[in-house]
């Protein structure tokens, strides 16, 4: 089960202000990836449900996070059914992000108090979410929105907790729209964890990367 709470992992998320996310099917690249985001003070990844048997490898980045990296909340990306959820869940995953609003995840979640996140890009999908119990909605994909939606929507509902993923950069002036919009937290891909990252094995320069994000973060913010 999660060793972390729903409301453990939505403080995180407003803390940190950033959540890494990435898939491969290497377990110990996977390990490699998690430690310098760690290390790069993350303190949550969304390990993307993208191949086949990505089950099997998040188990094994589970137990390696709850062993070596203290604090570290691992969940779970691109789950698109309650069935895939409940998996999950006896994994031990502290959070379960969706593309898309599925009320029977948010059941299975909800049962266990397991944070949970359903894609949205409706200011009534958002609503929904939110009445569902959904503690940070993720706007997805963000690219095709941008910060100007976000800070429209919450002029009307401002107690809206938001997560934009997709069309989110590292760089100073994307960060500094969509914390300026009003978002609680952002999730990075590939733009964080790149394919040239990845095969290169530079995680030195990923811990770089993860470190000057979440200053540029913390700097935007105040």
């Amino acid at each position: 089960m999660a060793k972390y709470t729903r409301l453990q992992v939505a403080q995180t998320m407003a803390d940190n202000g950033m959540v890494p996310l990435f898939y491969h099917p290497d377990v110990e690249l996977g390990k490699q990836v998690l430690k310098a985001c760690y290390d790069g003070g993350a303190r949550l990844l969304e390990f993307t449900n993208r191949g086949d048997f990505a089950h099997e490898v998040f188990a094994e980045l589970n137990k390696y996070a709850l062993k070596e990296l203290p604090g570290m909340m691992l969940g779970v990306g691109s789950i698109v059914d309650a069935g895939t959820a409940a998996l999950y869940l006896q994994l031990g995953a502290n959070f379960i992000v969706s593309p898309m609003l599925v009320d029977e995840i948010a059941a299975v979640c909800n049962r266990r108090k397991v944070m949970w996140s359903p894609g949205c890009g409706t200011l009534s999908e958002i609503n929904r979410a939110h009445e569902l119990g959904c503690e940070v909605v993720k706007l997805f994909p963000g690219s095709s929105y941008g910060p100007g939606f976000v800070k429209a929507i919450k002029g009307p509902c401002p107690w809206l907790s938001i997560m934009p993923t997709g069309g989110v950069t590292p760089e100073e002036a994307n960060l500094r729209g969509w914390f300026n919009a009003g978002v609680t937290c952002v999730g990075m891909g590939s733009q964080l964890i790149s394919s040239d990252i990845l095969k290169s094995r530079d995680f030195a320069l990923l811990q770089k990367n993860t470190e000057a994000a979440l200053a540029l973060i913390k700097s935007i913010r105040g």
